[in-house]
């Protein structure tokens, strides 16, 4: 089913606003921010990996973590 476009009106306005706040960033602000979203992401890796292998040790999982980051695709 496609959305109609007074549904998406305001994904578009909030696309606009977040455009706009990285148009105004410094590069440091960008590089803050492309930081803390690899680390957040890794986080929530980790966090996966300890839902789905309980038995696993801290150690083991962040082996894992580095070993998906590591390897990873887009």
């Amino acid at each position: 089913m496609s959305e109609l476009p007074d549904q998406t009106a305001h994904l578009t306005h909030a696309q606009a606003l977040v455009d706009a706040r990285f148009r105004a960033m410094t590069p440091t602000e960008k590089l803050r921010v492309a930081t803390r979203l690899y680390y957040s992401a890794r986080e929530l890796k980790a966090a996966w990996l300890r839902s789905m292998h309980p038995n696993l040790l801290e150690p083991e999982i962040q082996s894992l973590v580095r070993e998906a980051f590591l390897y990873a695709r887009t």
